[in-house]
Formats: structure tokens, C-alpha cells, sequence
């Protein structure tokens, strides 16, 4: 029996790198799997490929940063499924390198926006359906840059420190609710589009290679992801699993 069977979860940002690899992860471990993210044609793209390996899957456009279209998304998700287990909260973005002075208020309010805001906003309205389904678990999808000397990585080092910190802070909160909650960070990884730590086709792969680090791609992050769904909600909370090469 698949690890998953029987489960749901919601993946934001999964449409493409990171959050479409979980999702599709999930499904062939058993789950069936709603996306969510800004553009509808990357979601359409998962829920294709998942449904063709003969799994159950549902796109919902929405941006984490809205808690109005978060709330539908949940709905539409409990009106397909009828039920919530997993949430990934994945949804990210990553500015270009530079002093954080120098960045726009507009990139530092998008920034911290998605990255902090949209996890805040992710289990604001997914953690009813946890309790109502008898407990689950919450994976935050961290970065090591949220614990490392970060300078040049902006408002994006800052958002995921943030969002650590609520992942412990949720972890403690929910315990009593039987809902685990807990930190993935998948060290630099090959994304298409912004929003990991990955390749940019300036050397940056390269410059990750030489600090000891294991540069890999999305699909190689889902066997923890895979883990850290499967434990049971009174098991580790509050905890942070790490694919970073380089002590942190």
C-alpha cells in the first residue's frame, strides 16, 4: 500500500520546480493532489501529468498573498475531495542578487508578500480542514539562505527566517490539534522560473558546486517531502529536515 493512500494535499506554487515534483510525488504515492499558484497554464501542466499516470487531481488559481482566494481554494478542494491532510506551503519568489536597501519597496512588500505573508495566509485557511479531517500535517518549504550570512539575498533571506519562525510557532500552537507542522528546506535546486535557489545561467550553479553543495533537480526533493507527509501528526513537529549540503 502506497504511503499516501487516501490523503489529500494542497500544494501551492505547483505548477512548476519544487511544487509540481511534490505533487506529483504525492499522486503516484497515492494522494490526490490540488495545486494552486498564479498562473493557470503550469497548474493545468501537473494536473495533465498526474491524471495520465491514472491519479486524481484539481488546479485552483489563486495567489497566497489574497486570503479571500486562498479560502476558495480550500473550498473547491473539500468539494472535490472532501477532505484535507497535507499542506505544502511552497509558493515562493526570489528577487535579483543585491544589497536589501537597494531593492524597491514595491520587491520587498512582493517578496515578503509571498514568501512569509502567503504561509501565514496557507494554513490561516487550510488548518480548519486539518482539524475537521482529525489532524495532518503542514511541510513549510524553507531556504538555507534563512540561516546563513545571506548578505545579498535581500528581502528573500529575510521572508524565509520569518517563516521558520512560524513554522515553530505553528508547530506549538497545533500540537493540541493533532496537525504537525514542519520546515523542508531543499538546498539549491534547478527551478524554471524564480523562486529557488538554483541555476540562473550566470555561474551560480557553479559558485553552489564549489561551496560543497548539492546543486539537484525538483524531482530529487520529493523523497523527503514524501517522508515528512507520511510521519504521523504526534511525531516530529516544529522540526527542520534539510537536503543542504552545508552545515547550517
Amino acid at each position: 500500500m502506497a504511503r499516501l493512500d487516501g490523503k489529500v494535499a494542497l500544494v501551492t506554487g505547483g505548477g512548476t520546480g519544487i511544487g509540481a515534483a511534490i505533487a506529483e510525488g504525492f499522486a503516484h504515492d497515492g494522494a490526490a493532489v490540488a495545486v494552486t499558484g498564479r498562473r493557470a497554464a503550469p497548474l493545468a501542466r501537473t494536473v495533465r501529468r498526474v491524471t495520465e499516470r491514472g491519479g486524481a487531481a484539481l488546479a485552483a488559481s489563486a495567489d497566497v498573498t489574497d486570503l479571500a482566494a486562498m479560502a476558495d481554494v480550500v473550498e473547491k478542494v473539500l468539494d472535490r475531495f472532501g477532505r484535507l491532510d497535507i499542506v505544502v506551503a511552497n509558493a515562493g519568489i526570489m528577487p535579483p542578487d543585491g544589497p536589501v536597501l537597494d531593492g524597491s519597496p514595491e520587491d520587498w512588500h512582493q517578496v515578503l508578500g509571498i514568501n512569509l505573508t502567503g504561509v501565514w495566509n496557507t494554513a490561516k485557511v487550510t488548518v480548519p480542514a486539518l482539524i475537521s479531517a482529525g489532524g495532518g500535517s503542514i511541510i513549510v518549504i524553507g531556504s538555507g539562505l534563512a540561516r546563513v550570512r545571506a548578505g545579498g539575498s535581500g528581502a528573500y533571506a529575510v521572508a524565509k527566517a520569518g517563516a521558520s519562525a512560524l513554522t515553530r510557532v505553528l508547530a506549538a500552537e497545533l500540537r493540541g490539534s493533532g496537525i504537525a507542522v514542519n520546515e523542508l528546506i531543499p538546498g539549491p535546486t534547478r527551478v524554471s522560473g524564480p523562486g529557488g535557489d538554483g541555476e540562473r545561467d550566470d555561474g551560480t550553479e557553479q559558485r553552489w558546486a564549489d561551496l560543497g553543495e548539492w546543486v539537484k533537480d525538483p524531482d530529487e526533493v520529493v523523497p523527503l517531502a514524501l517522508f515528512i507527509a507520511s510521519l504521523p501528526p504526534s511525531g516530529p513537529t516544529g522540526q527542520v529536515f534539510s537536503l543542504a549540503g552545508r552545515l547550517l
